[in-house]
């Protein structure tokens, strides 16, 4: 059940503008720490509900400022590639338990930073030439699997598009197209899952500042922010989360 309680608020208003900001300024990779931290108060299934209409409200909202400044050719494949990805994260749903929910986020959440970590230090090398067209599907395949469990679509998707060597602006963009299009096509199972209530209607109307208030400021921090505090912000907060979420599934 979804309390909408100060407690709720306190940790959903901040959360929802952290998830603005990442999506509109920062290629969405830390957008997913939104759902992260509602599932600490609420059941998981009820955080990605939350969570959905307000991250489609800030697709909506930053695709004018990025509008056709992205790679149409890769976010096609990115999204072609998506669609399977989301259907096999519906199937999962429905066979699983909240606390499998808890711990796959949780272990997406670790997995993610580790990645980045692995990736600052060396012993992860970036890619030197341009992936494939198959390597561009699969990412999107996994990207619409994570997408769907936990919002965390953008670190599969990044290190495709990565591999390209798009500038800042072109590289968000094409995150902005993508995800805009995957989380529409996210929304359907979603309702046939029962993952909107009343309750996550009336949260959305109240949070919707905050979600919009985060995508206005990410899209101005694109070009003036240093990612580094940013980032590592986030992978402070997604380390702790992640390992409460999954302390909390296993026990």
């Amino acid at each position: 059940m979804l309390v909408l309680d100060p407690t709720f608020f306190a940790i959903a208003g901040p959360a929802v503008m952290f998830a603005g900001i990442s999506k509109g300024g920062f290629g969405s990779g830390a957008a997913f720490a939104a759902a992260s931290l509602l599932a600490l108060v609420v059941e998981p299934g009820l955080a990605l509900g939350v969570m959905l209409p307000l991250l489609m409200l800030i697709d909506v909202s930053t695709l004018r400022p990025y509008w056709r400044k992205w790679d149409g050719p890769a976010a096609l494949l990115l999204i072609l590639g998506a669609l399977p990805g989301v259907a096999l994260g519906a199937a999962l749903y429905r066979v699983a338990e909240p606390d499998v929910f808890r711990v796959l986020i949780g272990v997406i959440s670790v997995g993610f930073v580790a990645w980045q970590l692995a990736l600052s230090r060396g012993l992860v090398k970036r890619a030197q030439r341009v992936l494939p067209g198959w390597a561009g599907a699969l990412a999107g395949a996994v990207a619409g699997f994570t997408s769907f469990v936990s919002h965390a679509g953008g670190p599969p998707a990044a290190v495709y598009l990565l591999s390209k060597g798009l500038t800042k602006t072109q590289f968000q963009a094409t995150t902005v197209l993508v995800f805009w299009a995957v989380n529409i096509a996210k929304f359907v199972p979603y309702a046939f899952l029962g993952m909107f209530t009343v309750e996550t209607g009336l949260a959305n109307l109240a949070l919707a500042p905050f979600a919009l208030f985060g995508a206005w400021l990410g899209v101005r921090a694109h070009r003036i922010v240093p990612e580094v505090l940013f980032f590592r912000l986030t992978y402070v907060l997604l380390t702790v989360t992640g390992i409460k979420l999954i302390w909390d599934g296993l026990t």
